[in-house]
């Protein structure tokens, strides 16, 4: 689903995304990323949802984000909490969907001016 005609010049923005990748700021990606408004994507080496362990999240926690959008693929999962305790710890929220709603959410909140980070696993 194409989400924006033209790319953003000053913020990561996700302008498609489909079952396979995304794509940010009109450039395509089918691996997991982080994306934050102001930072140029990240491959997050993340392989699948089941993989995942708390050190996944400590370089997002470095960031300092308010709140750590994760999309978890084509289905929303939830993460146990002891995975995303380097960021609670912090009080940084955590909202797990999945990917297309990530991707929106994501959107929706860098608008706000909000610090986000978005966290996609692609499998």
């Amino acid at each position: 689903m194409k989400l924006h005609t033209a790319p953003t010049q000053h913020y990561q923005t996700v302008t498609a995304y489909d079952e396979s990748g995304v794509e940010i700021n009109a450039v395509r990606f089918n691996y997991s990323l982080t994306v934050m408004p102001e930072t140029p994507p990240a491959a997050w080496h993340a392989e699948s949802f089941d993989t995942l362990t708390a050190a996944h999240f400590e370089s997002i926690a470095a960031a300092a984000p308010d709140v750590v959008i994760l999309g978890t693929g084509a289905r929303q999962r939830f993460i146990h909490p002891r995975l995303v305790q380097p960021l609670t710890s912090r009080r940084i929220g955590v909202e797990c969907m999945d990917n297309p709603a990530a991707c929106r959410t994501y959107n929706i909140l860098m608008g706000e001016g909000r610090k986000v980070v978005l966290a996609l696993i692609m499998e």
